[in-house]
């Protein structure tokens, strides 16, 4: 199955999104990435910017597995429940489209999810 995910830090932005990359093309071989894009807060106080990518690659597991994998990339970079109250995000990777389907039509529709896409050729 094809899976499209985005990738997005606002903590140490750097080394999470590096170790994001890293983790992500260890158990995906296949997975190619976008340039990064750096964006304002959306819905946050905290005026700290976001380092934001997407990336796309296949994988015969299911949805549930992945987000499993991308979960524990997540806790291996420090995000914990805590971090959501003072609008820290050290890194968050999120499925957005499982073959055809989009699953966060919100997400797919943001200026630099679609730009992702289209250098990855998605769209």
């Amino acid at each position: 199955m094809r899976y499209v995910v985005s990738i997005g830090s606002n903590e140490h932005r750097q080394e999470n999104m590096l170790l994001a990359r890293r983790r992500l093309s260890e158990l995906f071989s296949d997975i190619r990435f976008s340039c990064e894009k750096e964006t304002a807060p959306l819905y946050l106080h905290r005026p700290c910017l976001f380092s934001n990518q997407v990336a796309c690659f296949y994988s015969d597991l299911c949805a549930e597995d992945v987000c499993a994998c991308l979960k524990n990339i997540e806790r291996e970079a420090g995000r914990s429940p805590e971090d959501k109250l003072q609008e820290i995000v050290k890194l968050d990777i999120d499925v957005l489209m499982c073959e055809d389907a989009i699953i966060r039509p919100g997400d797919w529709k943001r200026e630099y999810v679609q730009d992702g896409l289209k250098y990855l050729n998605i769209v």
